[in-house]
This record gives structure tokens, sequence and C-alpha cells, in this order.
């Protein structure tokens, strides 16, 4: 570490002193998509003198900027999946080239030609971006499967979000929170309604300090081109999960109108196998769970820009989803006692119905200026949802004279959300300075009851109140010092909340200011290196449902149980990457370190009689250092291989409840991803994910691995598009664990049914293949 900090000193000295020198900038943009290319190389060779070269990157809106004597240069620009860009140029004076369009790749394949599309991952400098519309994996999935195709990314049985194994992510859509992003409402996006992922592991003080694993951006679809155009997309799979999306919009000069409008029907099966002993006095418990989740849902996305002149735009946008879960669940447990003797048998069934509403409105304002690079943003959101969790229960006993209990559940949640947010970012002769200004208020109400046999449960009867204050302001300096970029950033956040319930068995009252700094730097070597160095300090707040103590009565014997005591987390976090560009080849290998003070996490506590509760708990702080590679290669035009890689080693140390927790464990995962287009022929995706054993606090998971393949054709000129997919090849979709402790030992096995068989068709109407989805505004 002291000989990086000496040569990046070095490095910021390392300015050329020329007798008579001018200034020299411009911009890289793409001139399919006119949006800026991050991380383009610019390289300047004098014609006098070929061994006199200046070498650059373009920065975060494409700019870049270089100093250099008077002369004649030839001016070469280059990015990945780009063409190179050459020209001559004569400096005398300061000199601005505007802006710089480099075009799509084009390769060329025996007497055809292809014109070359984005790769389906992208390696830039400050992020990586997965772009769906090239992915034929999820074609009629839903935005959890996309999310499952996302190097470092990872959605588990019960539809969590893990980057790199840390389910501490912050997910935003288009930029911005989402209620949308909790309780598994993920699943309630179509995949078709998506355009890109963005993948940020340590993102700048510009984005909330929300997440300390990182940032996971999902960008929604909005058309770019003129007049009246619009996508049909019908799905069918087996096991059910049938999927229809309208994508349609028409654009003047003056406005864009665009909407999404889909329907989906599901049906998942889990099985379920779960062991529990108690050592003293010894006993035994074997359950078999079988669980039928049927959904089916409505979503919209309507809205318009308003193009008021060439410096003012308003936009618009409303967005709609009804979703039915209708499930059935079947528990059985038999009983075995010391002689390992089966003594009696238990069998619950519930049926369990949901529906749910959510509501997003959202407006937003966009101000340019003459000054290249001056901008002026300012939205505001407001997310109100709802949903009604009915359950009934009937459970019958073995034993002679029991009776049959009937328990019936209700709990109706709801949530308001308001967001505003504005930023301002100006250029400066030396560099280019960001601010901004951050409000976040959010009222969750969760009222829940329980009856018995026709009698009120009084321990499950309550109304939960919760309200949450956050404000924030943020600025930070970025400048370039010819190849070294430098970017320097302080956020502060005063949160405030407040938990009660009306029972007035909880009433907490927390408020906290804190300060986030961040630090980036980047320097591009010649032959295409580049080197990254970064870091944040970030916090994780619990979420509300690891807060809410009621959670259903579905299994007695393995309860959930939210913990409204619990604190947020607060971690630093220290990252280090080069990123290798070339023809046919990317490279992105980095190391990275986090340390987490006041760590909260899961733990199982048993309880007297021999049930247990699962709840969340502060345990202590906890180092995580890992190292990762994102590989792209293309062997030949029509092939592309992409492989990525995560090695991570933690140790965490901690107490609660008297009792202490520690685990220390190394362990990797791994995806590797093959792409080949034949063209006028077929297309063909394939992906292998293995994800290695795993000691947490209390519990060890085993390894998982998933397989799947995919094939598309298209027809009437590109005008249609047919795809097949298999997804789940092996039926290997299975979660498992094992707890074992000094009086207790649990294993389970949970396992999504079934290989899952899809079928796609999409139809284009007025638009092409290739022609690109304008992206929503984003922060």
């Amino acid at each position: 570490m002291k000989q990086l900090f000496l040569m990046l000193c070095c490095l910021s000295t390392a300015i050329p002193a020329f007798s008579q020198t001018y200034n020299l900038k411009g911009k890289i943009i793409s001139t399919t998509t006119q949006e800026p290319i991050v991380g383009a190389i610019v390289l300047l060779q004098s014609q006098k003198d070929s061994t006199r070269k200046l070498h650059t990157t373009a920065g975060p809106d494409g700019d870049f900027n270089l100093t250099l004597p008077a002369g004649n240069y030839t001016l070469q620009t280059r990015a990945l999946n780009y063409t190179t860009y050459s020209r001559a140029i004569v400096v005398q004076n300061n000199t601005d080239l505007g802006k710089i369009g480099l075009a799509d790749n084009v390769k060329q394949l025996s007497t055809v030609q292809i014109q070359g599309e984005k790769s389906t991952l992208e390696l830039k400098t400050d992020k990586k971006v997965f772009n769906v519309g090239k992915d034929i994996l999820s074609r009629g999935g839903n935005a959890n499967d996309i999310l499952n195709n996302v190097p470092a990314v990872n959605v588990d049985i019960q539809g969590n979000v893990s980057l790199r194994d840390n389910q501490n992510v912050r997910i935003l859509i288009n930029g911005k929170p989402s209620m949308q992003t909790q309780n598994n409402g993920l699943s309630q996006i179509p995949a078709a309604n998506i355009e890109k992922i963005e993948v940020i592991t340590n993102p700048s003080s510009a984005y909330e300090a929300q997440g300390s694993a990182g940032i996971i951006n999902i960008i929604l679809k909005k058309n770019a081109s003129l007049g009246f155009n619009a996508s049909l997309q019908a799905g069918l799979s087996s096991p059910r999960n049938n999927s229809i999306n309208l994508n349609a919009s028409y654009k003047t000069q003056r406005l864009n109108l665009f909407a999404n409008v889909g329907y989906r029907d599901q049906s998942v099966l889990f099985a379920e196998e779960i062991i529990r002993i108690n050592k003293n006095p010894y006993n035994q418990l074997r359950q078999a769970n079988r669980s039928d989740l049927n959904n089916d849902n409505v979503n919209a996305y309507i809205g318009t820009d308003i193009y008021i002149n060439e410096q003012n735009t308003l936009t618009a946008s409303y967005y709609r989803t009804k979703r039915r879960n209708k499930d059935t669940n079947d528990f059985l447990y038999h009983y075995f006692n010391e002689h390992g003797t089966e003594d009696s048998t238990i069998s619950r069934f519930e049926r369990y119905r949901e529906p749910q509403i959510f509501n997003e409105l959202e407006l937003n304002y966009t101000r340019t200026y003459k000054q290249p690079g001056r901008k002026w943003t300012t939205y505001v959101q407001y997310d109100f949802w709802n949903d009604d969790e009915n359950q009934d229960i009937r459970q019958s006993h073995t034993l002679a004279g029991s009776n049959q209990v009937s328990i019936i559940t209700r709990d109706i949640e709801s949530s308001k959300d308001i967001y505003l947010q504005s930023d301002y970012r100006l250029p400066l002769k030396s560099g280019q300075l960001e601010m901004g200004i951050r409000g976040q208020w959010r009222a969750i109400r969760s009222e829940y009851s329980a009856v018995q046999n026709g009698k009120l449960l009084d321990d499950n009867n309550n109304k939960l109140f919760y309200d949450e204050n956050i404000y924030a302001a943020y600025t930070q300096y970025s400048k370039k010092w010819q190849q070294l970029d430098a970017q320097l950033g302080l956020r502060s956040e005063l949160s405030g909340i407040h938990i009660s319930d009306r029972e007035q068995t909880t009433n907490k009252r927390k408020q906290y200011i804190d300060l986030f700094p961040t630090l980036h730097l980047q320097y591009g070597f010649k032959n295409d290196w580049t080197l990254q160095a970064s870091y944040s300090r970030r916090i994780n707040r619990p979420k509300f449902w690891q807060l809410n103590t009621f959670s259903g009565l579905s299994d007695q014997r393995f309860l959930q149980r939210g913990n409204p005591n619990i604190d947020p987390m607060y971690t630093n976090a220290v990252e280090l990457a080069l990123l290798k560009k070339t023809g046919k080849l990317s490279v992105n290998p980095g190391i990275y370190y986090q340390y987490t003070t006041n760590y909260f996490g899961a733990v199982i506590e048993p309880q007297g009689d021999g049930n247990f509760v699962r709840t969340w708990a502060n345990m202590g702080n906890e180092h995580r250092y890992g190292f990762d590679m994102a590989t792209t290669y293309n062997p030949y035009s029509w092939w592309r291989l992409s492989w990525d890689i995560n090695w991570y080693s933690y140790s965490q140390r901690g107490e609660y409840a008297g009792k202490t927790y520690t685990a220390d464990n190394s362990t990797w995962f791994t995806t590797v991803r093959s792409s080949m287009r034949f063209p006028k022929i077929l297309n063909i995706d394939g992906s292998v994910t293995y994800r290695g054993r795993r000691q947490e606090v209390q519990v060890t998971v085993s390894e998982q691995y998933r397989a799947n393949i995919g094939f598309s054709k298209d027809l009437l000129g590109d005008r249609m598009s047919l795809s097949f997919s298999i997804n789940n090849i092996f039926n290997s979709n299975i979660y498992e664990q094992e707890m074992d402790i000094a009086d207790y030992s649990l294993y389970s096995r949970i396992q999504q049914k079934g290989v899952v068989y899809t079928g796609n068709v999409v139809y284009r109407l007025n638009r092409k293949k290739g022609q690109t989805d304008r992206m929503p505004v984003e922060k």
C-alpha cells in the first residue's frame, strides 16, 4: 500500500513542463446512442517525433482534457466494442474538438456483414453493466431471473439478493429508491421491461450511503426513436410462468410518450425436508413440507418526456402493479422418541391469500446549459402500496382424543414514501464540482391479528408503526491530471426513526447523523491498462421485515420474528482494481477489503418446547476481504466467452444474549458464460454457476450449482425473434443448511422443483432489433 501511495503521488506531480503549452479537450460519445463512452482511451502522437505520446481516458461524462505543446499530432480514440477513430490535428492554441463519435464495431463473417452489438456484459471504469436485451436466458422471466445471470449477483431460493455473497446491497430502479425492491417485489417486474443492470461495488458520495455491499441499479426501458414504435412479447413456460408484455412509444421533437404494460401468471413448487434433534433428552422431529405458490400480476409503466426547449426537459411517469398470491402449504411432522420409535404425527395445511397493490408517481426536471457538462436535475417521487396477508391453517394430530386446531391470521400492511432530490454539476477550469440534497419520508403500518379455534391470541394482536426520515447533502470534486483522475467526496445523512405499537410494548426513537467520505482514483497506463483505487464509508439500516415482530404462523415450530431493537451497521470499504481492454480481451481483476462495525445478522434461538425462532440481532464486528475477476474474450467475431470468479474470506466476532458468536470462513463462487451468434441461423447462450460451501455464524450452507441454456432466432428482417430456454437444467436449485450447537442440531433442505422450459416470441412494429431504447432520466 505504501508503494501504491508513493506511485500515485509521483504520478500527480508528473505533469509535463513545456515552455509553451495549450489545452486540448473533447467528448467521446457513441454514434448510435449519443451517450458518453466512459473510459474511452485517447492517444496523441507527435507527427514530428513518434516517441512523444500523450495518453488519457474519458471521464464519467465522456470528457477528456490534455495539456500539450504546439505542433502537429495524430489523434486516436478507441473503446471496447467500438471502432477506432483517428484523425490528424494541429494545435496552435487552446482547442475544443467537441463531440467525437465512435461507431459500433463492425465485423466481417464470410460474406455476411454483421452490425456489432453491445456485449451482454460491459466492463466500465466505475461499474459493470449487464445489457438485458442480449440475454436469451432471462427472456420471459422477471427481474430476479435477470439478476441471477449478472456476475457477482445472486438471488437465492427465497428471493434474497446478494452482491459478492453479501445481502446488504442497495437496489435502485432508474437510479432511485423504490419500495418495489422490497418483499420480493422484484419478481413482479417483467424482464421485458428492463434495459440493463448496473453493478456499483464502491459508490461515490453522489449515491445514498445505504447498502454496505454496494448498489445494483435496474434501468427500465423507454424508446428514443422518432414516430410510433412498439414491440409485443409473449411467453409460455413449464412449470407455469406465462406472460405477455407490450412496449410502445410515440416521439416527436417536443414530446415522447411511452408505455409498458404486462401480465404474468406463475406457479412455483417447493419441497422441503427438515430434521431437528434435541440431544438432551434425545428426541427427533422429521418434517416434510410442500408448497405450491401461485400468483398473477398486472403491471403498467406509463409516462412522457416534454422537451420544453433545448435546455429544459420535464418527465412524468406512473408505475402500478397489482398482484394476487394464492398459495397452499402442506406440513407433515413425524415425532420420534429416544428409542427411535415414531410416537405421533401432526398434519398441517395452510391456504394463503395476499392481494397487493403498488403505485409509484414520479416527476423529474432536467436543466442543461450552454456550458458543456453543466447540469441541474430535480425529482420528486411518491410511492404508496398496501397488501393484505391472510392465512387459514388447519392442524390435526394422530393421538387419540386430539382435536383439530384452526388458526386464522391477517396482516394488513401499507406504506407511504416520499423522495425529493436535487443535484447540480458545474465544470470548472481545473475540474468538476458536484453537489446535491435529498430528503426521504417513510411511514409503514402493519396491523396483525390471529384467532385460534375462535379465540383471539393476545400475543399476536397488535399494530406496528414505523416512521423513518432521512435528510442528506453531499459535495464532490473531480480533477484530471493527464492520465490520473481523482474524485473526492463527502456525504452527510441525518436519520430519524420512530418505532411503536398499539399495545405500547415498543416505543423507540433513534436519531443519528453520520459523515460518509469517498475517494476514487484512476490512472490510465499505456497498452490499455487502467488502475482504479477507491474508498467509501457506508451504512446498512435494518429493513422493515427485520424489525417487524409478526411474520405469520405458517410453521409454529420454526417462527420468523423481527427485532425492533437492532441498530444500523457501518462499513469502511477499500478496493483496488485493474481494467485491461484490447480488441478481443477484457480483464478486470480486483481486490477488496470491508470492515463492518455493529454487524447484525440472523440468529436461530431454540425454545424450551423444542421449537426454534429465527430473529435478527447486532452481534459485533466483521472483517471481509476478497479477490474477484471479470473476464470477457472474443476468440472469433461470432463467439463471446465470459468468466467471473470471486473468492473471499471473512471473520465475524460478537455477542448476543450472553452468548458468543464467531465465524471464520473462506469460500468462492464462479460463473462461466458462452454466447454464440450465427447470423441468419441461430443464437445460443449458456451459463454454469457454482457457489462453494460456506460457514455462517450458526449454520453451514452446502455448495450450490445451476446451469442454463437458451436459443434464439430472428425472422422477418429482425422484426420478430423466437427464443427457447432451459433453466435449472439439472434440477439443482437446492438450498441446504446445517446447524449443530450444544443441545440441538438442525438440518434443512429446500428445493425448487422442476426444470424450467420457456418459449418466447417478440414482434417489433416500426423498429428493428438493433434500435436502442433511451434510458429514463436517472440520477
